[in-house]
């Protein structure tokens, strides 16, 4: 029974899992304080962080470094087709120098590192952020000077995607689905027979607004602050992920804590939650006419989706276009062993 080690670096937290075959022997998640986290100047200089966290979760779970694969969660470094691959030095140092440092990008070199010291272990990453399928004219913005990217939830999308269709009798590339991820940051994608042809950037600010970033700006305003000299590059480029959409306007992007302050007769709170809502809603429909007609379903994912308020409203402004299925949370570390399991094999994740 092939043994897998699953490592899913966050922005705040390290998750880790060992699975024997698809069964978790344990799945835990390393919270990171942010006071630890903000003695790196970067994000690749947590790596010996991390990567020893890892190490003493499994010795004191007393799991010996006895794995036939280490799989961790894709990086941003460059645009890739859906699917496993193994992690070569060239990917890390790829990783190392990417424009979009996150610290998904530290997935596949403690995957790497920790594979290097078990003989015969093999190390994967598996449908990353930069996952790209997008049709050509998704490419095309209003300038050639900025080509339209996506950095997306591919993994979980995927991973529900293909869970759906379990759950439905047939496969995830008979069909043509909405996916929405619901999360720090919001993800939407129209999958067309197991092709995800438009997906939003929702890192850099694109779709709507999250709890934690801005999605699409107006863009001259946007210019105008940038030469204000109010605010530096990096002042800015937190205003758009990191300490943009709920945060901004409400100082929080806690869930539960904005829904009790909206219960409790915030109406500010309520109209900002409420125009995410609207943004989202407009977006997921607005993916039905790259599709050319209604999907066989939408589907919405991610931890927002555990809210009743945000699920009710949108479905609300949504159910019409075709049925919605809600699967809250996230599947990754499962996927990523799926993934690690299959590349063992030689084969695809189904």
């Amino acid at each position: 029974m092939p043994r897998v080690l699953v490592v899913n670096p966050g922005s705040t937290s390290t998750k880790i899992a060992v699975f024997d075959d698809l069964q978790p022997l344990f799945v835990t998640d390393i919270v990171h304080d942010l006071n630890e986290l903000h003695q790196f100047p970067t994000v690749m200089d947590q790596f010996d962080f991390r990567r020893q966290l890892v190490i003493k979760e499994l010795e004191q779970r007393n799991v010996p470094l006895q794995f036939d694969a280490v799989v961790g969660r894709g990086g941003l470094a460059r645009p890739v087709k859906s699917g496993s691959y193994p992690v070569t030095p060239t990917m890390i140092a790829e990783e190392r120098a990417c424009e979009h440092q996150h610290a998904c990008d530290l997935g596949c070199i403690i995957a790497y590192t920790i594979a290097q010291e078990i003989p015969g272990c093999q190390a994967f990453i598996a449908d990353p952020g930069t996952t790209d399928e997008l049709a050509p004219e998704a490419r095309i913005s209003g300038s050639p000077l900025l080509p339209r990217i996506c950095i997306w939830h591919a993994l979980n999308q995927k991973a529900i995607a293909r869970r759906y269709a379990r759950e439905h009798d047939t496969h995830y590339e008979n069909l043509r689905l909405i996916m929405c991820h619901l999360g720090g940051g919001i993800s939407i994608a129209a999958h067309d027979h197991g092709q995800a042809i438009d997906a939003n950037n929702a890192l850099d600010g694109e779709g709507p607004f999250s709890p934690e970033r801005a999605g699409s700006l107006p863009v001259a305003a946007l210019i105008r602050l940038c030469f204000s000299g109010t605010l530096t590059e990096d002042e800015l480029l937190k205003r758009v992920a990191g300490h943009g959409g709920l945060i901004a306007h409400l100082g929080s992007n806690n869930m539960k804590e904005i829904v009790k302050r909206i219960e409790e007769g915030d109406d500010h709170a309520r109209l900002v939650v409420d125009a995410m809502i609207w943004h989202v809603a407009k977006t997921i429909v607005s993916e039905a006419a790259v599709l050319c007609g209604p999907p066989d379903a939408i589907i919405l994912t991610g931890g927002m989706a555990h809210s009743d308020y945000i699920v009710d409203r949108l479905k609300r402004r949504i159910a019409w276009l075709a049925p919605v299925a809600v699967y809250p949370g996230q599947d990754e570390m499962r996927a990523l062993a799926e993934n690690a399991l299959a590349a063992l094999e030689g084969k695809r994740a189904e």
